[in-house]
């Protein structure tokens, strides 16, 4: 678990972006079992070097014509109940964190996980969101 003074800011980005934050197992349950609608869920973490870019691309692709109905967050390595709980709806990947996937009718349309996200540009990363949003939420 990381510390609390350390998390809260990188928490902070997506929430007060109006991400919720889904930090039970039944939050996570609620949200993404529905089977109407469209989910964006970010995988958070604390890592730097993908984080730091998932983060502001995630924001910048809800401004997107095309969006999600909704956009939940879990963080990893604090929530950890929830985290596992939102990574048996990522299944067949494997946990990835950072990590942000899109869901439609109650099932995972969209994936990109960490190998994805390193090395690319936020721009590159909500590009590829915004693919899919205006594909999957259309």
């Amino acid at each position: 678990m990381y510390p609390i003074e350390l998390t809260t800011p990188m928490a902070k980005d997506l929430t007060d972006f109006g991400f919720e934050s889904l930090t039970s197992v039944e939050s996570v349950d609620e949200v993404l079992n529905k089977k109407e609608g469209t989910v964006l869920l970010v995988v958070n973490s604390v890592c730097g070097c993908a984080a730091g870019n998932a983060r502001p691309a995630a924001k910048f692709a809800l401004h997107n014509a095309s969006k999600p109905d909704h956009a939940v967050t879990v963080f990893a390595g604090v929530d950890k109940a929830a985290t596992e709980r939102a990574r048996d709806f990522l299944l067949p990947y494997p946990p990835s964190s950072p990590s942000i996937a899109l869901f439609k009718n109650g099932q995972l349309v969209h994936m990109i996980e960490r190998h994805h996200i390193e090395g690319r540009s936020a721009q590159m990363i909500a590009d590829n969101l915004i693919e899919a949003m205006n594909t999957h939420c259309a």
